[in-house]
């Protein structure tokens, strides 16, 4: 009795046994298939650039055309539909088939050009310039420049750096760098600004004359200079004070030093004489 139901627990088990692993066997082959075949993916569309869009630029129809795009993978701020862009510009450059977003375009009141570019709170002042106060031509739309003002002091002639970290927004009516690098002229270049430096960068080109100074736009670090002085830029890197100082220091002969005694003896006679030193 004991022997018939050790054979039917064991037959019974066989049966688990095989049935388990029948289920792991086809699910091991429904893996397989999924990963040679893929499983077929859900697809949305998304507007991208048609072709390559300048900062400024409104948007056409003809601007924008629709791709298909996994769906839940598209970055945040995509359109699905090309209306809903068109006819609103561009804050920043776009590539061909770069997807467009929200946040890279104005509102529709923004109008387009220059205007749609300058952050809130923000100013764009043009300035006069030739070849040589435009870094000849190397200062281009994006580049940082650090802003000379050159006038009359106290003393005469007086240079110093007034405005740091200045981002250039166009050179003439070109809102873009050249795509190969060139140098790009033009008689004005517009910079980004605060209102207080509209101001103060207005004043500097009524009353002085200006230069650009180009920098690297990784470099950060504020130069604190102090005012280059005509008077002292031909008299060394002294400036008047301490030139007058040195003047006057030189005008004053000092002691001479005590001389060398010596004791000379002849004979039975002991003398001392002095030597100057």
């Amino acid at each position: 009795m004991n022997r018939d139901r050790m054979l039917l627990g064991l037959g019974l088990a066989l049966v688990v046994a095989l049935v388990a692993s029948r289920y792991v066997y086809v699910q091991l082959r429904e893996a397989q298939t999924m990963a040679r075949v893929g499983k077929p993916m859900k697809l949305t569309q998304v507007v991208v650039a048609a072709g390559p869009l300048k900062m400024g630029q409104p948007l056409g129809a003809d601007d924008l055309k629709l791709v298909d795009w996994p769906e839940g993978k598209q970055p945040k701020g995509t359109f699905s539909r090309r209306e809903d862009c068109v006819g609103r510009a561009l804050i920043v450059p776009v590539a061909e088939n770069e997807a467009i977003l929200e946040q890279r375009l104005a509102s529709r009141e923004a109008g387009s050009g220059l205007a749609v570019v300058i952050p809130l709170g923000m100013r764009a002042v043009s300035v006069g310039v030739d070849d040589v106060v435009a870094v000849a031509g190397f200062v281009t739309p994006g580049t940082l420049v650090d802003v000379l003002v050159t006038g009359a002091g106290p003393g005469g002639p007086v240079t110093r750096t007034f405005l740091e970290h200045i981002r250039v927004l166009a050179v003439g009516q070109q809102l873009q760098a050249d795509s190969s690098g060139k140098p790009q002229t033009a008689p004005v270049v517009t910079l980004l600004v605060t209102p207080e430096e509209a101001q103060r960068l207005t004043l500097a080109t009524a009353e002085g004359r200006i230069h650009l100074a180009l920098r690297n736009a990784v470099d950060t670090a504020n130069a604190n200079l102090s005012p280059a002085q005509g008077a002292a830029l031909f008299q060394g890197a002294a400036t008047l004070p301490v030139a007058r100082k040195i003047a006057a220091k030189a005008g004053r002969r000092a002691p001479p030093p005590p001389p060398y005694k010596v004791q000379v003896i002849q004979g039975d006679k002991v003398e001392t004489q002095a030597f100057p030193r």
